[in-house]
C-alpha cells in the first residue's frame, strides 16, 4: 500500500491536486505495480513563511 505526502509552499487547486494525484497513481500502478485502489497521497500546502532556502525564509524573498 503506496502511501505519498506531498509538502510544498503555497497553494494548488483543486484540479491540480486532481491531476497529480492521477498521475503518480498511475505511475505508481504501472511501474510498481501497487494497485490504484490502495494507493493513498495526501498534500500539505505551507505559508511560505514555513519555508526557508539558504537561511532566508520564502516570504523575504524579492
Amino acid at each position: 500500500m503506496p502511501v505519498v505526502s506531498i509538502k510544498l509552499a503555497g497553494k494548488l487547486t483543486r484540479k491540480q491536486k486532481k491531476e497529480i494525484a492521477k498521475e503518480i497513481t498511475a505511475t505508481l500502478e504501472k511501474h510498481a505495480d501497487k494497485s490504484a485502489r490502495y494507493t493513498y497521497i495526501s498534500f500539505e500546502e505551507l505559508p511560505d513563511e514555513n519555508w526557508a532556502i539558504a537561511g532566508v525564509l520564502l516570504d523575504e524573498e524579492d
